[in-house]
């Protein structure tokens, strides 16, 4: 039977230990046994590749992990601008990490499905296309020593994974990697996304 490592749900409005903020945002709060995150604005997670900017100050809510494990996270999302996104993210430092979210691309363009692994300061990105009208997500990320597969379910009733992504994650320090709960808004404010829980199993 799988360890359970951590299992947040956000019913107490102070969400404290072990949990800790990375780029805390000014604006969160627990809702209807619900985490709400709304992002400041120019918040992002990318480093160099084909844009050539780095930027590394979205909130991030996480606990350091040192075994193997699977994470998961039901997000609901409501999208104001371009690139808006949520989702969970794993990292090591600000040149070693992953993350995987729904990122909206505007009224006109459907939104994106992807995942982002940075290794050594330069950042890759698979992404396919999210179905219309859908605002929630169920994601997945499935450690094995420095290997991630991540997954995710539609909520469509059926509860079936799909695979996004399976990568290598440079851990050059070894031990713990930190994982959690992610949001950005690399433009403009007024996104807001909402976390049902956080799961983390060995």
């Amino acid at each position: 039977m799988a360890e359970i490592l951590l299992h947040q749900t956000f019913d107490d409005p102070d969400v404290g230990a072990p949990l800790t903020w990375f780029c805390e945002p000014s604006r969160w709060r627990v809702a209807s046994g619900r985490l709400v995150v709304e992002p400041d604005a120019e918040t992002d997670y990318w480093q160099r590749t084909h844009y050539g900017f780095s930027a590394d100050n979205g909130p991030f809510l996480h606990v350091p992990v040192a075994s193997d494990f699977v994470m998961t996270t039901r997000v609901r999302f409501h999208p104001v601008n371009q690139y808006d996104q949520a989702g969970l993210m794993v990292r090591v430092d600000e040149n070693h990490w992953l993350k995987t979210s729904v990122e909206y691309e505007g009224e006109h363009e459907p939104s994106k499905l992807g995942a982002v692994v940075t290794n050594g300061g330069y950042s890759d990105w698979s992404t396919q296309s999210f179905p219309d009208g859908v605002d929630e997500v169920v994601l997945r990320i499935q450690r094995t020593a420095d290997d991630y597969v991540v997954s995710y379910a539609l909520p469509d009733g059926t509860g079936a994974w799909s695979q996004l992504r399976m990568g290598h994650l440079h851990n050059p320090g070894g031990g713990s990697v930190q994982c959690g709960l992610y949001a950005c808004c690399p433009t403009g404010a007024g996104y807001r996304a909402e976390f049902d829980y956080l799961s983390i199993h060995g």
